[in-house]
């Protein structure tokens, strides 16, 4: 029944497909499905995507060379209302029959059900109709594409078209475009009749976009317009504009080569029903006036606190809330400064970047006091936030960790704390969940639960107790966080106490370039229930009694059924092991195996306090969110535990029986961290990019410490990650990930993903990751987990896969599919390819895209 059930299901896709496939279904006669536009230049084939973007119309979108869309649409009844009339037409009886057993009503509604028209109109929405090759679009393409050569210096272009029958209903374009020789600029002049900005223009010392010798391009005189604009704009020149540019192009005399006039005119006055010309001004700053508490409803209400600071006016229609530092710090516009659309940009960046204003409006207007009519006032308008904000959230969540998790978080922001632009976010959260990994007795669904409190106070400056401005300037927007927070969870791992707190910087040094510097970074894991280690870590304890079975002296240690009791069974039968009491001894495999898997507990199980100092940097190329061929760059180096042992050792204080210092009676965490992060995308257009990342990170203890804790340990596996494994599944080294959270203290991440549109909104991706992570200069034994040498790289997995993508506009959702191509926990000549099947595959969900 089976198999005969398969073959029906078969049948009926393999028939759909052939219906389908009748491309030119909704073709009419005498006319043709466009299937291929050729755009032929000087006889030979193009593939220049600009070129072809100048086409009205391009074939139907295919996926995989499937006409997919097409064929969905072609399925489509485009009439279902007539068709579902028309059946009642041709069988008089059959209305009424139906409505005896439905009613009449019930029968109308038939028509308009899913079965009947939702299928089809859906069809016709998700499908694509079939692009009929139209002369009239044809012609209009081929204008748009002698343009197109035109203006990339190609003034003598001729251009014709061809339709060629390639089957039934089916053709082909041929655009035919004979450029003829391009034209080169040859002499360049100047022609500015305002003398200030003719001396600006000879003093200017950035390139000009055209050169001598150049190929004639629009597009480079559109960016020289531009870049004349910015310059003069940035030097005083306030009612200057693009239009003002113009280009005077000479061929004449000429064989392929043009001579180029730069022109710029008078600036041009509109004066009522006339208008006149005159040279342009350059301005300064007369006065800068910023007003406070703007508001529309304000506008014309009489102003009632003022004060002058550093040559700015503020000015409040109520009282004066704000220190003037605070607000004058954002402002680069100053009084006797030239005009310049920089510092008005980096003014309205500064103070949006303050969270207390909404987006600002700085203004300007010809001081009349000046009789020279060369100075400006600008006037900052500033409308303030609410000074309290209440947020919440509810989610639901899915993890490694959690089945389903149900998280609600309250925010509350005060602005203006202390009246220099400061902001204060308090916010609290909680989450319950169902986890069927965890120690449950009492088989309740909510096992597991986690709550939390976190405090930032922001600075929009740096607080040092010495000046930073020449180090860092105020252009670079800095800021100084100082935050706390405190969380438990409880049922999840072994139920843990998190205290964090930590001062950090930020600023920009470049536009698209941050850097984030954390002076100091405290964190204090408390676990509260170290003894519950065996119930979560299965895979230790499973290990641990399979060694015990054959292994075990004490009959104290196991239960009735033979296995080792949690935790006094454990805790008896590791002492009795690595003390000798046993007949394993230390050149035996199992005692190593005990030893390891005691190393890890005592690992896991132990308090952490950590305090760290940082530095990352990071570097975009991004322009936009549109932007898809851009690079990023991120480093990261972390020291933690320097400072306390530098004031231990002065300090001359004792160390422990493990020669270890000690703060609070607990030992802290000492390591040495970097990570480099570089991320790449190219844009081969019509939505199809390349993206790759490599990742390389390692963390080495030393001095108080021989291993890495457990919170700023790598791990590998999951949907930003290696999405053939799951998450902490992977490695360390070909160890087959043995353990229930497996981590190391060092990772290497490639992947590269090639995204693709399918219809719609819906795109696809194929993709490769590799990786693998690995145990390096710590307390781990196992030679399998460690890295000791460059052949250790043949340990790196690869896996490979597909994944559906739907975009949302505001975020993306995600589903990878991942297969295990590579898996170094295999034998060596039996990894390639083993578990390539959909029974050993993992089905990633994520938001956004993995990088």
């Amino acid at each position: 029944m089976k198999n005969n059930s398969t073959k029906i299901i078969a049948f009926i896709l393999i028939a759909i497909l052939i219906c389908a496939c009748n491309a030119v279904k909704r073709v009419p006669d005498g006319k043709n499905l466009l299937v291929k536009n050729n755009i032929l230049v000087n006889g030979k084939s193009t593939n220049d995507e600009n070129a072809s973007n100048q086409l009205y119309q391009k074939p139907n979108g295919t996926l995989l060379g499937y006409k997919l869309r097409l064929n969905l649409y072609n399925l489509a009844n485009l009439n279902p209302d007539s068709t579902y009339q028309a059946k009642f037409k041709n069988n008089p009886g059959l209305y009424e029959r139906q409505a005896k057993i439905l009613s009449a009503k019930q029968v109308d509604r038939l028509g308009q059900s899913f079965l009947y028209k939702g299928i089809h109109e859906f069809l016709k929405s998700t499908g694509e109709p079939p692009v009929i090759i139209d002369t009239a679009r044809t012609k209009k393409s081929l204008q748009r594409l002698k343009f197109y050569y035109f203006n990339n210096g190609y003034f003598n272009v001729v251009t014709d078209y061809t339709i060629d029958s390639i089957a039934r209903k089916k053709a082909a374009v041929n655009y035919n475009i004979t450029t003829g020789p391009a034209y080169i600029l040859d002499t360049i002049k100047t022609k500015i009749l305002t003398p200030a900005l003719d001396s600006l223009y000879k003093t200017n010392n950035e390139p000009s976009f055209l050169k001598s010798g150049n190929q004639y391009k629009t597009t480079d005189f559109e960016d020289e317009k531009n870049r004349i604009t910015t310059y003069y704009r940035n030097h005083g020149a306030y009612f200057f504009q693009p239009t003002y540019v113009t280009f005077d192009i000479d061929t004449i005399g000429k064989k392929n080569k043009a001579d180029v006039t730069l022109i710029i005119n008078n600036n041009n006055i509109q004066e009522r029903d006339s208008s006149r010309t005159e040279p342009f001004k350059l301005y300064t700053i007369s006065d800068v006036n910023i007003y406070t508490d703007y508001s529309p409803a304000n506008a014309k209400s009489k102003i009632n606190d003022s004060t002058t600071y550093n040559n700015f006016n503020l000015y409040s229609y109520k009282k004066l809330k704000y220190k003037p530092r605070a607000i004058t710090d954002a402002i680069f516009i100053t009084k006797g400064s030239v005009f310049s659309d920089t510092r008005t940009t980096l003014s309205s960046r500064y103070l949006n970047n303050l969270k207390i204003f909404n987006y600002p409006s700085i203004q300007y207007e010809v001081d009349k006091r000046d009789p020279t009519g060369e100075s400006l006032i600008a006037k900052v308008y500033l409308t303030p936030r609410k000074k309290y904000s209440f947020g919440a959230t509810l989610d639901f969540t899915h993890s490694n960790i959690q089945d389903f998790g149900i998280g609600a978080s309250v925010s509350e922001t005060i602005r203006n704390v202390f009246n220099r632009a400061e902001t204060l976010e308090i916010s609290a959260r909680a989450n319950i969940g169902s986890s069927k990994d965890m120690a449950n007795p009492n088989n309740n669904f909510f096992n597991v639960s986690e709550y939390g409190l976190d405090l930032k106070l922001n600075f929009p400056r740096i607080l040092m107790p010495f000046g930073t401005e020449k180090i860092i300037p105020k252009r670079m927007i800095p800021s100084t966080s100082i935050a706390a927070g405190f969380s438990k969870q409880r049922n999840i791992g072994l139920d843990k106490e998190n205290f964090t707190g930590g001062i950090a910087y930020n600023w920009s040094p470049k536009r698209r370039n941050t850097v984030k510097f954390d002076l100091l970074n405290a964190q204090y894991v408390r676990n509260l229930n170290p003894n519950n280690y065996f119930n979560v870590y299965k895979s230790s304890y499973n290990e641990l009694n399979s060694i015990a079975q054959d292994h075990n002296p004490s009959a104290g240690n196991i239960d009735g059924d033979g296995n080792l009791i949690i935790p006094s069974g454990t805790t008896n039968f590791t002492n009795e092991v690595l003390t000798q009491q046993t007949d394993l001894k230390p050149g035996d495999a199992q005692y190593k195996d005990v030893e390891s898997i005691e190393e890890r507990r005592v690992r896991l199980t132990e308090n952490d306090f950590i305090l760290s100092t940082s530095y990352t940097f990071t570097k975009t190329t991004k322009t936009d969110l549109a932007d898809n061929t851009f690079y990023q760059f991120k480093t990261k180096l972390e020291s933690a535990g320097t400072l306390l042992s530098a004031i231990s050792s002065i300090g001359n204080l004792t160390k422990n029986t493990n020669g270890n210092y000690e703060i609070f009676n607990l030992e802290y965490a000492e390591y040495i961290k970097g990570e480099f992060d570089y991320i790449k995308h190219w844009d081969f257009g019509k939505e199809k990019v390349l993206a790759v990342r490599s990742f390389f990170g390692i963390a080495i203890p030393f001095g108080n410490s021989n291993y890495i804790p457990f919170s700023r340990s790598y791990y590998s596996g999951g949907s930003n990650d290696n999405r053939a494994w799951q998450p902490y599944s992977l490695g360390p080294g070909s160890t087959n990930a043995l353990n229930d959270f497996n981590e190391a203290n060092m990772k290497i991440a490639l992947s590269a993903e090639y995204r693709f549109k399918i219809f719609g909104d819906v795109k696809g991706a194929i993709f490769a990751d590799a990786g693998n992570i690995w145990n390096v200069l710590d307390n781990v034994i196992d030679p399998k987990a460690k890295f000791d040498n460059l052949n250790d790289l043949e340990e790196i997995a690869l896996g490979s896969g597909f994944g559906l993508r739907y975009d949302l506009s505001f975020f993306v959702i995600r589903l990878d599919l991942g297969f295990k191509t590579y898996n170094p926990a295999h034998d060596k000549g039996d990894r390639w390819f083993k578990e390539y099947n959909f029974g050993h595959s993992v089905l990633n969900f994520g938001i956004n895209y993995p990088f």
